[in-house]
């Protein structure tokens, strides 16, 4: 039977050298009420200790609220996840080898924990094979003190001739999830959720493992209040539910973030976004958009494959477009920064695991990811930098199956300034930093993969296009104004192949006005 607790009580419910599963996404689906409490057991108690932390997203603010709250010495021993995101605290953890960490691919992770759900040994899967998930590189250990002390989590395996890797399950001792109304019966409902993320395969999953399952919800009403469409976690996969202080139950921990009340705004669309402005990144948006068909559906990665949506409206072909984010929203205004992952004016929402499962099976026609750095075979690296983990998060999952992959980010970084003038580019101040590496530090996408399978990839900047060939990038475009030799090859540890006709970038690229496309 479903019992009724204090934070304070279920932070007792974490014992030494326990594997706790948490929920959440930025502030989206974070139980941060039950961090809060386990953090403050913690400064009381020194235990629990050694704790292995599993988790998919980022689920904190940049070093106060969410994961971050775990960060005291002793309190983790392990984390397991696909991305630190702004759990900057824990990633400084990672970075100094204070603990052994892994960072995996989102995907495989939903995986397991459906693999546990349902009785199943492990999860097979070709999604990240010769990047840094195969064992062959760096087997997802993602740290010094992992690769010299951390057990292995993936093994390669051979079925039928083909490759994939093989993550063997683990029991999840207890787990700490948020969802929106309780019912007295412990029927969860995830209602007032920005998004459906991964509470029901970590409740399930723990279950099954004969753990403890911790919501924490917003309030509890009666018996047959909820809505049985809105409910996503049935009361027998719960064992405890807790009501925090409402100051640890936000939506958001951006600080003028989603509200639920926003979520249907009918009167908010794409087509009334003001014009993006006439910068380098509005032109590697632009170049991208017209690698763009009616009727696609799409992904947009952060950062500038943001305002690819933007530039479709300002071209009046934006409604032709079907936006779908990893996290599962299809459709509306995609929301960025610490919002990301949820939209106004959502198509549809359905579960992150179900649209996880249509990334992999190639459902995506295009997909535009950012570019960290890349090197002459097309290998891109967005997840480790000078030893500071980020983690893949669900770029290997959105990235290897899609149809088209436009890679995107400008040409250098570092306090690089530019300008378009008389429809031609102008670079005021080279950036500090070159992104094209001879050798990349990690492999979050693999180049020679993809172009063994003949997949279509394109790495748009404002200053020059690429593909990806069975040889390594090669050169096909430069903005007009654009010197070949001195504002591309000597900006690049390496030189590409060069194409027989380098065309000039469109004109109308470069102009304020919309371009007509």
């Amino acid at each position: 039977m479903v019992q009724f607790i204090t934070p304070y009580e279920a932070a007792r419910l974490v014992d030494d050298d326990m594997t706790l599963a948490v929920s959440g996404h930025a502030g989206f689906g974070t139980p941060d009420g039950l961090f809060k409490a386990l953090q403050d057991r913690y400064a009381e108690e020194s235990c629990p200790q050694n704790l292995t932390l599993v988790k998919i997203a980022g689920t904190g603010d940049g070093g106060v609220r969410g994961g971050d709250r775990l960060a005291a010495d002793g309190l983790l021993g392990t984390i397991i996840t696909s991305h630190f995101g702004m759990d900057k605290k824990l990633a400084d953890k990672a970075a100094a080898n204070e603990c052994l960490a892994y960072t995996v691919p989102a995907g495989a992770l939903l995986g397991l924990y459906r693999a546990l759900a349902s009785g199943r040994k492990g999860v097979w899967t070709d999604i990240g094979l010769h990047t840094l998930a195969d064992p062959r590189l760096d087997g997802s250990k993602a740290n010094d003190k992992t690769m010299a002390e951390g057990k292995d989590i993936v093994r390669l395996v051979h079925i039928d001739g083909e490759e994939y890797l093989y993550y063997p399950t683990f029991p999840i001792d207890v787990c700490f999830i948020r969802g929106s109304l309780a019912d007295e019966d412990g029927n969860i409902s995830l209602e007032r959720e920005a998004m459906i993320g991964e509470q029901f395969e970590v409740a399930a999953a723990t279950h099954q493992s004969k753990g403890i399952v911790v919501v924490q919800v917003e309030d509890v009403v009666p018996r047959g209040r909820l809505d049985s469409r809105l409910v996503k976690i049935p009361h027998f996969l719960v064992d405890y539910i807790v009501v925090p202080r409402p100051k640890y139950h936000v939506q958001s921990f951006a600080a003028r973030g989603y509200r639920p009340e926003l979520s249907g705004e009918r009167r908010v669309t794409v087509q009334s976004l003001p014009p993006h402005p006439l910068d380098n990144r509005k032109i590697c948006a632009r170049r991208a958009a017209m690698e763009l068909k009616k009727g696609d559906v799409m992904n947009l990665g952060i950062g500038i494959p943001e305002i690819i949506g933007a530039v479709a409206a300002e071209e009046g072909f934006g409604p032709t477009l079907t936006l779908a984010s990893d996290s599962g929203i299809i459709g509306g205004i995609p929301l960025s920064g610490l919002d990301m992952g949820a939209a106004i004016n959502a198509e549809a929402e359905l579960k992150m695991a179900d649209m996880i499962d249509i990334c992999h099976g190639g459902g995506l026609d295009i997909c535009a990811l950012g570019l960290a750095e890349i090197d002459g075979s097309g290998n891109v690296n967005v997840s480790k930098f000078n030893g500071r983990i980020t983690g893949p998060g669900g770029f290997i999952d959105l990235a290897q199956h899609t149809k088209k992959l436009i890679l995107m980010g400008t040409f250098t970084a570092g306090r690089l300034r530019e300008h378009c003038e008389d429809g031609k580019l102008i670079i005021d101040h080279e950036g500090m930093h070159k992104k094209f590496k001879k050798t990349v530090e990690q492999i979050t996408f693999s180049g020679t993969y993809a172009a063994a399978r003949n997949q279509d990839v394109l790495v748009v900047t404002e200053r020059a296009v690429f593909r990806l060939t069975a040889s390594g990038l090669m050169l096909t475009e430069v903005a007009p104004g654009i010197d070949i030799e001195r504002d591309i090859i000597a900006q690049m540890e390496f030189r590409p192949l060069m194409a027989a006709d380098i065309k000039t970038m469109d004109g109308r690229i470069f102009y304020p006005s919309a371009m007509g496309i």
